[in-house]
């Protein structure tokens, strides 16, 4: 298989980095363990947002990105919708369709997709737009067999008075959203993302103003700066539909390696099923550091479902 869109230098790095994941993993750790993530029905995914970069200089495509899950035996990929082409305008449904049958052909499912948006915005045209284009991209997400869209509450935290009523509005505006994506069968989900939701108890007061079996979370570990964000994550993770498994957390705003082992205990005690997307942020070749951290993870899955 080529990447057509790699320079020769990328594509011997890709080759470098597919050796590491070679070593036998899955097969390893699994054989070591006796248990297998299959009957637990957790499957590891892949955001897209790991190749910012390539994808965003057009080194590199959605389709790579695919074969790539597919070579280093990733079951998920969640397709950020900012590096279809076009966006925020949805791509044609050739298109969309074409890399649903692609994804298919590879055994990758698309766990995914996700806009930006911001409900914390006073301008009620720009909160208009959002929603407006939430609705297309839910419309794209349901041709590709995405289940799930990402959201975002929005940039500003509001801590003074007016954040009541920003919240209010906000629950409004996103509960037309989820009514569109409940009549399109995908579900809308928020993202903790240090920003409005800037803590387990405000990220769990907009789920439950809203009330939907359509609305949920995509848990992202390292957006909680509390003093224990492991305690915080288990709090929210009755309300996941999906996730952003990072390499750091930030235990009162310090960088701290995550404990992934601890992480999963909470996930596999939960009872938790479904994707678990991984997503590497910083300096770095994402091609080296994707199955680095993918390994961790796995063993990590492995070794906390074995303590059970």
């Amino acid at each position: 298989m080529v990447f057509h869109s790699f320079s020769r230098r990328e594509w011997l790095r890709l080759c470098g980095a597919l050796s590491v994941t070679a070593m036998g993993t899955r097969a390893s750790v699994e054989a070591g363990s006796g248990f297998s993530l299959q009957k637990r029905k957790l499957k590891v995914s892949l955001n897209a947002y790991s190749f910012h970069k390539p994808l965003s200089e057009g080194r590199m495509t959605l389709t790579d990105l695919l074969e790539f899950c597919a070579d280093h035996d990733i079951d998920g990929a969640d397709l950020t919708g900012y590096y279809f082409p076009g966006y925020p305008e949805v791509p044609p449904d050739e298109y969309l369709y074409e890399l649903k049958r692609k994804a298919f052909r590879l055994g990758v499912d698309i766990s995914g997709t996700s806009v930006r948006n911001d409900f914390t915005n006073p301008d009620n045209a720009k909160r208009e737009e959002d929603i407006g284009r939430i609705r297309k991209w839910i419309v794209a997400a349901s041709k590709i067999g995405a289940p799930v869209i990402r959201i975002f509450s929005g940039n500003d935290k509001h801590q003074g008075a007016g954040r009541e009523v920003v919240l209010d509005r906000m629950a409004g505006e996103i509960l037309q959203c989820v009514e569109f994506g409940r009549k399109n069968g995908v579900i809308v989900a928020v993202q903790n993302h240090n920003d409005f939701l800037l803590s387990a108890g405000q990220t769990i007061e907009i789920l439950q103003k809203v009330n939907s079996a359509w609305f949920g979370l995509i848990l992202d570990i390292g957006s909680f700066h509390g003093p224990d964000p492991y305690e915080e994550i288990a709090r929210c993770i009755p309300y996941a539909v999906n996730w952003q498994i990072k390499e750091k957390v930030y235990p009162g705003g310090k960088e701290e390696k995550t404990d992934l082992k601890r992480l999963f205990g909470l996930i596999h005690a939960s009872g938790y099923r479904g994707y678990l997307p991984v997503e590497t942020l910083g300096p770095g070749d994402p091609f080296e550091k994707v199955p680095v951290f993918l390994k961790e993870v796995k063993e990590a899955l492995y070794s906390a479902a074995a303590d059970r």
